[in-house]
């Protein structure tokens, strides 16, 4: 009589690291939730996503913006992190003063590092943040933040320093990490000459410098560069490690921006793979 055997099966994969950006929708694919998620998927990691607002968007500005109710964005968040958990947390759009607040208070409790991107204005000028929500930003958001990574506009709202060269940078991370983050990533990319920017923990610095590509194409820069650094810490990179390696991604995805529609297209989230398939 035969003995039936049993024969083991493949092994499963592992999970991947995972990522959990919470912001608004880009409907044109360039920034916003769709740039998040396109950058994750690149470097490696399993993203996730909490919705805050959609926006009505394409390459030639905003037309119009929803916000989420708070409740939808708090349900999404436990969702998430209840069942599946996350290693590292992106913040992006967060219109309203009441979103910043629960959004904070969830990302409080979580444990898991947190990338802010402040995110106030468009890459068209449009308004994304109410005036109302920027003590919130200050008070509550930049607190509970592993690395924040305003442009010089955002910084400029929210501290009120204007960077007008390369020397105000240090300025201008100073007094953002008054607020509370450990480490500033103050962005310089609107500076005349190559692209730098400064990381500073208020003890030691870092100053990241790239060529400036000549291309108009840069639609989602400041989204790509927070959800690759929130890449790098998922995956056991320290602070460092992760933004030296975000700014090597960013600038590569910038240099290879492609035209989309009749007005500012966006960054090439998957640069590394072209030609590969």
């Amino acid at each position: 009589m035969a003995i039936p055997v049993s024969v083991p099966g493949p092994a499963l994969p592992s999970a991947p690291p995972r990522v959990l950006t919470v912001a608004g929708s880009d409907s044109g694919g360039g920034a916003g939730i769709q740039a998040d998620l396109k950058t994750m998927l690149a470097l490696g990691v399993h993203g996730m996503s909490v919705l805050t607002a959609v926006t009505a968007q394409n390459s030639l500005g905003v037309h119009g913006a929803w916000e989420l109710p708070v409740d939808a964005v708090r349900a999404q968040y436990r969702a998430v992190v209840d069942d599946i958990g996350v290693q590292a947390v992106k913040t992006g759009m967060l219109s309203s003063a009441a979103l910043v607040e629960t959004v904070a208070g969830l990302l409080a409790d979580t444990g898991a590092p947190v990338v802010v991107d402040p995110v106030g204005v468009s890459k068209h000028g449009d308004p994304l943040l109410a005036a109302s929500a920027l003590d919130g930003v200050r008070t509550l958001l930049l607190p509970v933040a592993t690395v924040a990574t305003p442009n010089l506009d955002e910084v400029a709202q929210l501290t009120g320093v204007r960077v007008e060269d390369e020397a105000d940078l240090r300025r201008a991370a100073d007094a953002l990490l008054e607020f509370g983050p450990r480490w500033a990533l103050i962005k310089g990319g609107h500076l005349p000459g190559d692209a730098v920017d400064l990381l500073t923990d208020g003890s030691e610095e870092h100053w990241l410098r790239s060529p400036r590509h000549d291309n108009r194409h840069t639609h989602g820069t400041g989204c790509t560069l927070a959800s690759a650094v929130a890449a790098g810490l998922a995956g056991g990179k320290g602070v460092v490690e992760a933004v030296v390696a975000a700014k090597e991604y960013v600038t590569g995805a910038i240099e290879h921006g492609f035209p989309l529609g009749a007005g500012i297209g966006p960054v090439d989230h998957a640069w590394r793979f072209r030609g590969t398939v």
